[in-house]
């Protein structure tokens, strides 16, 4: 079915509302396609039905959403960022929590769950130096099905294949009928929450790493600022936020500067450090 212009702006509407994501006019070709599965289910033939019915039903607005939702993710995307964390920062957070001997890290937009649990590998891989230690990692995302995938914790053999050696494979997760089963080990590890970035930091948390990667990309500039702001509190003191590849901080915010130690990583300037 195609979409007229009027019912574009509808949808393009209640994604921005629900999740503060611009669905920018180079994109429309993807928002019939992403659309016609639950259109179909629904028998809704027409844009004008599309636009009554959204007026009405909370559920199909809450299905339409999902459906625009970029959930792609795999397995440590962008290898060089997890190995920079193996060798660098992880190390770098542990000698300077060694009073506390704690650490939290917060994926956000962590999607179907990967890039969280890509995380609890790499610390069960430092367990020597973590022994004793009390480790938080923290998954959220805004779409409700992604959240409920991530907590399964079940991918298909494509899924698995995507970024995962046989090694970590093997030793993280089960291969049964209905697919790869993270192993209890794993999933005891992480917790995944609903969770709105815009909405600020989960709960009172403070973070010593974030991951809040290809997000970004979807919002305005106004929104964007919004979404720094509450990155940068949540970061903990001398914690550290990666944005993915394509995002910056430079002429978004001044919460956040770039660190010396860790290119491509930041860090949060205190209130009494930012001009203004």
């Amino acid at each position: 079915m195609e979409l007229s212009r009027p019912a574009i702006d509808v949808v393009s509407r209640l994604l921005n509302q629900r999740t503060g994501q611009q669905f920018e006019s180079n994109r429309h070709w993807r928002m019939a396609s992403a659309l016609a599965a639950p259109l179909r289910q629904r028998g809704i033939a027409s844009s004008e039905m599309l636009i009554h019915r959204l007026s009405q039903d909370k559920v199909l607005a809450q299905d339409v959403v999902e459906a625009l939702l970029n959930n792609e993710t795999y397995f440590f995307r962008d290898g060089a960022v997890f190995e920079h964390i193996a060798t660098r920062v992880l190390p770098g957070l542990v000698q300077r929590r060694q009073d506390q001997r704690s650490l939290a890290i917060w994926s956000a937009g962590c999607s179907t769950g990967q890039e969280a649990l890509s995380l609890a590998m790499l610390v069960a891989e430092q367990r020597h130096r973590l022994a004793g230690w009390s480790i938080d990692i923290l998954g959220t995302d805004v779409s409700a099905a992604a959240i409920a995938a991530a907590r399964r914790g079940v991918f298909t053999q494509f899924e698995i294949q995507r970024g995962l050696g046989v090694g970590r494979m093997l030793a993280s997760f089960e291969s049964r009928a209905d697919g790869w089963h993270a192993a209890d080990w794993l999933k005891q590890m992480v917790r995944f929450e609903m969770q709105n970035l815009l909405d600020g930091p989960p709960a009172v948390e403070r973070f010593d790493l974030i991951l809040c990667r290809n997000v970004l990309l979807y919002f305005d500039q106004a929104t964007r600022q919004r979404a720094f702001a509450n990155l940068a509190r949540a970061l903990a003191p001398g914690g550290l936020l990666v944005l993915g590849g394509g995002e910056t901080i430079l002429g978004q915010t001044d919460r956040l500067v770039a660190d010396r130690d860790n290119p491509g990583f930041y860090r949060h300037v205190p209130d009494l450090c930012r001009t203004g």
